[in-house]
């Protein structure tokens, strides 16, 4: 039985953030299609922010009306609401209809926020739900949690999206000669499998999640263990978002309490300077302005310039990277604040590197060589690592400070992530500043 509840919370952990991570990864195919082309990630940046909504209403209903909120209801509910989501994704990803004048991917991107809503609410729904069961089974979920951004990564990289090769083609002139003009475009090899395949597959995985909740719901009571403080020490405190019931208030000191694995916590409410404090929400908002907002607004443009195969790599590895420094900060916790703001600092030089590589699309350093290829997939691969697990570390101190420290690290979060997406969204759509490029045709000197 043991094993089986193992399963059913790691199953149930594979549909928290599913299908945001699958959009992502699979952004270097769909742009050669959609109309947006290399502008779409800064539309999907101000989707899943305004997709916010659903946690927010989440929370203003818990404070305002305790108890009339079921959240089993609202799990059911938004599972259900994804993998349909999902299934009319896979048909309707690439209908367009004209808006004010231009094609616009209406139905991908209003589809898209239904799903933006599922796994956002899920930070503020799955989290309280699995507190009910032994610390052993959260552990579990947190490891399906994980899981939802490194399978469909890998998925990605099992359906080899869009490589490119330029192709000569022949056109008779419109003149009294009839010679025939060359010209040379970009011709995207098939993928190993389609979009739709891969959208069904999300929904696939999002069922997954769905039957696994059913059962776990339908469990015997006596599994439930709702008076302890179950979650463990790290990955909770990032993943619980605005609600954590399980954290101690203001002034609260507790000592010697486990951490979930086989440590000792240090002295809970520790109180940090008012100096200490500000810098600790400087990195909160930064980090989550830099990765989910400013720097995913300008991927295309940071990798596309040297060929779909780099922007596949970095979509796909950055999407492994984010579980895997979740796990490395698990096992190996780091509290300093030196060294979190000289990791920040590295993480940042990555993304400014990103960000330059940007700016200069369409014709980067060291665009046409393999060199330039690998360290733009690095560069990349270590930003989203190392942000993250600043990103884990932050909360561990935040949450074992207090829990209004963690509901303002929440609020921080948001904040960061909001400004940075609204930000780019000007600068890429309306001003122009990146510009986009033609893989074959496109001269740099």
């Amino acid at each position: 039985m043991a094993l089986l509840v193992h399963l059913l919370a790691c199953g149930f952990g594979l549909g928290s953030w599913v299908a945001v991570n699958g959009l992502w990864v699979e952004l270097p195919l769909i742009v050669n299609t959609l109309p947006e082309a290399w502008e779409l990630p800064s539309y999907l940046t101000v989707i899943i922010q305004l997709a916010n909504l659903g946690p927010l209403m989440v929370t203003l209903m818990h404070k305002l009306c305790p108890g009339c909120l079921k959240e089993h209801v609202v799990i059911y509910f938004i599972l259900s609401n994804g993998v349909l989501a999902c299934i009319l994704l896979a048909f309707f990803w690439d209908r367009t209809t004209v808006v004010a004048g231009a094609l616009h991917s209406t139905a991908f991107f209003i589809i898209t926020f239904f799903l933006s809503l599922v796994d956002c609410t899920s930070s503020v729904t799955f989290l309280p739900f699995m507190m009910q069961l032994p610390a052993k089974y959260v552990t579990t979920f947190f490891i399906g949690e994980g899981l939802s951004g490194f399978i469909p990564g890998v998925v990605a990289l099992a359906q080899g999206v869009g490589i490119a090769k330029c192709v000569n083609s022949s056109q008779t002139a419109g003149n009294h000669t009839g010679e025939d003009t060359w010209t040379i475009h970009t011709e995207y090899l098939p993928p190993n499998f389609s979009p739709r395949v891969f959208f069904f597959f999300l929904a696939a995985m999002t069922c997954i999640s769905l039957a696994a909740f059913t059962a776990l719901n339908r469990l015997p009571r006596t599994y439930e263990l709702s008076t302890e403080n179950l979650v463990p020490d790290t990955v909770a405190s990032v993943s619980s978002g605005l609600d954590n019931p399980g954290a101690e208030k203001d002034g609260q000191d507790v000592k010697g309490q486990g951490d979930g694995l086989g440590q000792s916590r240090p002295l809970l409410g520790h109180r940090h300077s008012v100096y200490q404090l500000t810098f600790i929400y400087f990195l909160v908002v930064w980090i989550n302005s830099a990765t989910n907002g400013l720097l995913p607004s300008v991927q295309t443009y940071s990798c596309m310039p040297y060929g779909n195969l780099a922007y596949h790599l970095s979509a796909a590895l950055s999407s492994v990277a984010n579980p895997l420094a979740c796990t490395i900060a698990m096992f190996f916790q780091n509290r300093s604040l030196v060294f979190l703001g000289g990791l920040t600092v590295l993480g940042t030089g990555f993304g400014s590197y990103n960000m330059a590589m940007a700016a200069l699309s369409p014709c980067p350093l060291l665009q046409g060589s393999a060199v330039g290829e690998m360290i733009i997939v690095l560069s990349w691969l270590f930003f989203t690592g190392t942000l993250t697990y600043v990103k884990v570390m932050v909360g561990v101190i935040l949450r074992d400070r207090s829990h209004n420290a963690l509901v303002w690290c929440g609020a921080a979060a948001q904040m960061g992530s909001l400004v940075g997406s609204l930000t780019m969204f000007p600068l890429v759509n309306v001003y122009q500043l990146f510009q986009s490029g033609d893989f074959c045709n496109t001269k740099c000197l």
